[in-house]
C-alpha cells in the first residue's frame, strides 16, 4: 500500500511554527513513539535529536517505552525541554500496573511511575492506562485503583479497556465519575470501541493499522475523515488526540504527517477568507 502524502506532500519539512495553530486549538496529532523512519526523513529538518526533529513537525507523541522500562525523573526532564512549549507527551502506563499486576496492589509501582513522569511537568498530556484483552471489569478491582490515581494526578487519563464487560452504560458512567475518557481504538476489539466514551472532555483515537494491525498504512478517505472528526471535536471545544501506532511498517509518521499536513490546509485555507477566526483549522 502506497504511504499516504508520499508523492504530493513537498519533499522539504515545515516549521512548527506553521503547525502550531493545531495546538493551540486543542489538536494532537502523533505517534507512537519518536523515530523518524528512512522513508520519512526529507520531512523533518536535518539536525537535532530524533525528538527534536519530529517535535518540529508534529506536535504529540505517544511515549511506549514506559510500558516496557522505568525511566529516570531527569531523562522525562531532558525530553521536555528538547520541545517547544506547545508540545504534550501522552504516557503509557507500565505493564506491571496494567498487565502483570492487572490494577491490584500496585500502588508502590504507580506512585513511582506518577513521580517519574512529573519530571515533563506542563508538557505532560494524557495517561494512557491500556489493559490486558482479558481483563474483565470489577468494581472490586477498578474502583481502588482508579481513586488512587485520580487523587494523585488531576491531570488527563485515558483507558483503553480491550474486554466486552468495559463497554456498558454503568461502565461509561463510572468512568465519566473519574473523570476518565475511554480512547477509540482501530481495529475494535469491540463494536463499541471506535469510538470515545468515559468521560467526554477528551477523545483519545488510537490507530493501530488496518487490516493488518500495526502495518497497515491508512487509505485517504479515512485519513480525511479523521481529520474532519479531529476538527468537529476541537470546534466543541473537546480536547483530541490522534496517535497512530501502525509502526511496525512505518506507516504512522505518514499517517500522522497527512492528518497534520490537511489540518494545517483547513487552517490556511479559513485564515485566508476570514472565516470562522475563532474555530478550529
Amino acid at each position: 500500500m502506497q504511504r499516504l502524502g508520499s508523492s504530493s506532500e513537498p519533499n522539504r519539512w515545515q516549521p512548527v511554527a506553521q503547525n502550531s495553530n493545531m495546538s493551540e486549538r486543542r489538536i494532537y496529532v502523533g505517534t507512537a513513539a519518536w523515530a523518524i523512519p528512512k522513508a520519512y526523513q526529507d520531512k523533518f529538518p536535518d539536525e537535532g535529536s530524533h525528538l527534536v526533529r519530529y517535535a518540529s513537525r508534529l506536535d504529540g507523541v505517544e511515549i511506549n517505552s514506559s510500558f516496557y522500562r522505568p525511566h529516570r525523573l531527569s531523562t522525562y526532564q531532558r525530553w521536555a525541554a528538547d520541545v517547544p512549549e506547545h508540545f504534550r507527551f501522552a504516557v503509557k502506563m507500565p505493564k506491571a500496573i496494567t498487565h502483570e499486576g492487572r490494577l491490584l496492589d500496585v500502588e508502590g509501582p504507580l506512585q513511582r511511575f506518577l513521580g517519574e513522569i512529573a519530571g515533563l511537568e506542563h508538557k505532560l498530556g494524557p495517561v494512557l492506562i491500556q489493559l490486558p484483552p482479558s481483563l474483565k471489569f470489577d468494581l472490586v478491582r477498578a474502583e481502588p485503583f482508579f481513586r488512587t490515581l485520580r487523587a494523585t494526578i488531576d491531570g488527563d487519563l485515558v483507558c483503553e479497556p480491550r474486554h466486552a464487560t468495559w463497554f456498558t452504560a454503568d461502565v461509561d458512567a463510572f468512568l465519566v465519575e473519574h473523570r476518565i475518557a475511554r480512547v477509540a481504538a482501530d481495529p475494535r476489539p469491540h463494536p463499541d470501541a471506535g469510538t470515545p466514551g468515559g468521560w467526554p472532555g477528551l477523545v483519545y483515537y488510537r490507530l493501530h493499522g488496518s487490516p493488518k494491525m500495526y502495518y497497515s498504512a491508512y487509505s485517504r478517505e479515512v485519513i480525511t475523515e479523521t481529520t474532519r472528526i479531529l476538527v468537529d471535536h476541537a470546534n466543541a471545544g473537546t480536547a483530541a488526540w490522534c496517535i497512530f501506532d501502525n509502526t511496525a511498517a512505518f506507516a504512522a509518521t505518514g499517517d500522522a504527517l497527512s492528518v497534520t499536513d490537511l489540518l494545517l490546509h483547513r487552517w490556511t485555507a479559513r485564515g485566508r477568507t476570514g472565516d470562522g477566526e475563532e474555530t478550529p483549522p
